[in-house]
């Protein structure tokens, strides 16, 4: 279906315009269908981030600062979700002993578990989505979108800003 079709929109102002809006309803959708694949596990999207982190990490623990940079969503609370992962023995919080303020954070054999069974699932959700690219389209598709977060932002004075 169409984005025309979709949002019952005939037209756009422009190309550009429409791709936008288009960026911005398929983030919505695949956003969606991943919290739907993760709903049996118990976990956000977030936190399955903070996870995937913990776990390339393994088996040396790292900083909530370094996950935070590391993370999809810059938004996140990093320390309420390390906390909500404790609590589900996914990760363990050492606070460090010259620096009351740093925590390292690792994921546990429990965590690991879990991963490793959201991955033999995940296949299912994005195959869905995935298979309708050829491997050509995919690298373009994948090219593109670097292309536009790589584009210096300015602010309403035409001020270069850091994205």
């Amino acid at each position: 279906m169409t984005i025309e079709e979709e949002i019952k929109q005939k037209t756009f102002a422009s190309p550009h315009h429409k791709v936008v809006v288009n960026l911005i309803y398929t983030n919505n959708w695949l956003v969606n269908r991943h919290a739907d694949a993760l709903k049996p596990f118990g976990l956000s999207i977030q936190q399955y981030n903070v996870l995937r982190i913990l776990r390339g990490q393994h088996p040396n623990a790292i900083t909530v600062n370094a996950i935070i940079d590391r993370m999809l969503d810059k938004m996140s609370n990093a320390s309420r979700l390390v906390d909500k992962l404790v609590v589900k023995e996914l990760v363990n919080r050492v606070e460090c002993p010259k620096d009351r303020r740093a925590v390292d954070v690792s994921i546990t054999e429990k965590g690991l578990d879990l991963l490793a069974e959201i991955d033999r699932h995940s296949g299912e959700w994005q195959a869905d989505i995935v298979e309708r690219l050829s491997d050509e389209e995919a690298e373009q598709l994948s090219g593109l979108l670097d292309k536009i977060r790589s584009t210096e932002s300015v602010d309403c004075d035409g001020n270069p800003v850091e994205s």
